[in-house]
């Protein structure tokens, strides 16, 4: 394969890319250091190529690069930023779109050992690359729950949620990642966040099973330790840690019922939700106490939950990326195809 100096370099891209998607299969998490090399090197070839345009024959051709790269830069980058303010991206998600943006602003080409065949072998009229990369992106994540509801009608699992979600134990929910697809009022698609409530677990020293096996207990707000854990990031490295840790204050006469029962409903900040909160120096993914309650409500009371695995965003886009260099612009030979471009 042939091609520039630079766009061979730009290929360095795949394997960190691939690299990424695996780690946030694994953790949901990919450490910041992955995307520092690659962004230098963004930049330093994005020079390179303007000193190669600018110092070129037209300028027509100086005119379109610009074009291209102001599209790459000013488009991309901003729209990644916004999805990562509303919540639609992570952090992991956003840098990685920015950084396409900068790295791949226009088309690559790579020449083939073969007459008159170079890849990407489909480009789009305006030719600027980090838009090739998000909509095929995008066409990648709308395969997800299609094969979710798939593997669910496989297994006869009929629910709201087949589209979405599966169901796991309860016992093994904090083994997971995604969130809760079920409050006590029945489907919901904004149950609490399993990072959440690992962090939860782990602020407060015990185990999910712990707080099954005496809800009452553990619903009263002064059973909270009096010097909380660190709750962590919520990653599975985080296990709820040890039910021995941390101190547990005796439950306050002021909130059971006069039958001698506990009752959720007169109590104030049932299972602490509001001081986790509030202790904690960051949010817990946006979760509000009202959802870790309803969460936990949940998984005291039932054996089986539906929850949404979400979709590593990272891995559409190392297929995107993939896809991109070498068949090009899926969408825009879609619509080719329907007389649309």
């Amino acid at each position: 394969m042939l091609g520039s100096i630079p766009d061979l370099l730009r290929l360095v891209a795949v394997p960190v890319f691939g690299w990424a998607a695996y780690r946030d299969v694994k953790t949901r998490r990919v450490p910041n250091r992955t995307w520092t090399p690659l962004a230098a090197l963004a930049v330093v070839l994005l020079l390179w190529d303007a000193y190669t345009v600018w110092t070129g024959p037209t300028a027509v051709g100086q005119r379109l690069f610009l074009i291209r790269v102001a599209i790459s830069l000013g488009f991309v980058i901003p729209l990644s930023y916004g999805f990562w303010l509303i919540g639609g991206f992570g952090g992991a998600d956003a840098k990685a779109f920015m950084l396409i943006a900068v790295l791949f602003p226009i088309y690559p080409v790579y020449y083939l050992p073969m007459p008159s065949v170079a890849l990407p072998l489909q480009q789009t009229a305006i030719r600027v690359f980090s838009l090739t990369v998000l909509s095929n992106t995008v066409l990648a994540g709308v395969v997800y729950p299609l094969a979710v509801a798939a593997g669910n009608l496989a297994r006869g699992r009929f629910s709201l949620a087949m589209f979405i979600g599966r169901p796991v134990a309860v016992a093994d929910v904090t083994e997971e990642y995604g969130r809760l697809l079920e409050s006590p009022d029945g489907f919901d698609r904004g149950g609490l966040d399993l990072d959440a409530l690992r962090m939860y677990l782990q602020w407060r020293g015990c185990s999910l099973a712990d707080i099954r096996a005496d809800p009452a207990q553990h619903r009263l707000p002064t059973s909270l330790p009096a010097v909380p854990n660190d709750p962590g990031d919520g990653s599975l490295a985080t296990d709820g840690g040890d039910s021995a840790s941390g101190d547990v204050a005796e439950p306050s006469t002021n909130d059971i019922g006069a039958d001698g029962m506990d009752h959720p409903d007169q109590i104030d900040d049932p299972w602490g939700a509001e001081r986790f909160l509030d202790d904690i120096d960051h949010s817990a993914y946006g979760t509000s106490p009202q959802q870790l309650r309803d969460g936990l409500d949940v998984l005291v009371e039932q054996d089986e939950v539906w929850i949404s695995p979400g979709i590593p965003f990272l891995v559409p886009m190392f297929a995107g990326l993939v896809v991109s260099l070498t068949y090009g612009d899926v969408l825009f030979s879609l619509l080719q195809a329907v007389g649309l471009a």
